[in-house]
């Protein structure tokens, strides 16, 4: 998951409302989003190679996602799995606060990460940050940096969000609002290491390219009395075919 824009207690009907693509290498094996078989109380797409998630929720209510902290230079080939962070987080019961922090102790096991959690507090962490943030009502955005950072898909994606949920929305809607393919100017592009055709590709809220790319949309509700909406679009990229899939459910 490469880029996420939500708002938190921001709005008078919704506690979470979320809208989020998974960029990806069109290679990697992945599953869409369903219901586990082999842990049938969460709801989230899956990564084959590694069995873990980029964003997923439990029947309880307990919501988890990873976006990867982009550091070219410091990659680190026996690194455990990021995709392993939402998952241990919602299989258990610790509280957000205290499983970011125990994340966050152990954050040298992973490549370079950014972890939200949700429970009855939203917690951020990242193993290049130096503490757990717990979030205030507001409207954020999360990419490739920290939290917030203000790269112009960030910023153009919040804009977007910020203005649509301003009025009654469809989840088709915000997932229509990621798939955004206008890049950055060149003036304003990051720099994370990466030549300037891959960076000028990349600093769009959709990204394609031959061989890499945003893979699928989730878009993501949960009202005050605990009734969630879930919805991922699938992209026709290398070789996944398009469509998609919803599922709606009350918080137990």
């Amino acid at each position: 998951m490469c880029l996420i824009t939500f708002a938190y207690k921001a709005h008078p009907k919704y506690k979470l409302i979320l809208a989020a693509n998974r960029d990806e290498f069109y290679a990697r094996p992945t599953a869409i989003a369903h219901w586990w078989i082999d842990h049938p109380e969460i709801l989230g797409g899956r990564d084959l190679e590694a069995k873990g998630t980029w964003m997923a929720i439990n029947k309880n209510g307990r919501f988890a996602a990873v976006t990867n902290y982009r550091d070219i230079q410091n990659i680190k080939a026996d690194a455990q799995s990021r995709g392993d962070l939402p998952v241990n987080y919602l299989l258990g019961k610790e509280k957000p606060s205290t499983y970011s922090r125990k994340v966050l102790n152990e954050g040298n096991k992973y490549n370079g990460f950014n972890l939200l959690t949700m429970d009855h507090e939203l917690a951020h962490v990242s193993n290049y940050d130096k503490g757990v943030n717990l979030l205030d009502p507001g409207i954020y955005g999360l990419s490739n940096a920290l939290l917030d950072t203000p790269w112009p898909k960030v910023e153009r994606a919040k804009r977007s969000f910020g203005t649509l949920i301003k009025q009654p929305f469809r989840m088709e809607q915000m997932i229509e609002m990621m798939q955004d393919t206008q890049t950055a100017p060149d003036d304003q592009l990051p720099e994370t290491g990466l030549d300037y055709e891959r960076e000028k590709a990349i600093s769009a809220m959709c990204i394609q390219t031959p061989d890499y790319g945003t893979c699928c949309t989730t878009a993501l509700t949960i009202d005050y009395d605990g009734n969630v909406k879930f919805m991922e679009k699938s992209y026709p990229v290398g070789n996944r075919k398009e469509g998609a899939v919803s599922f709606e459910f009350r918080i137990d």
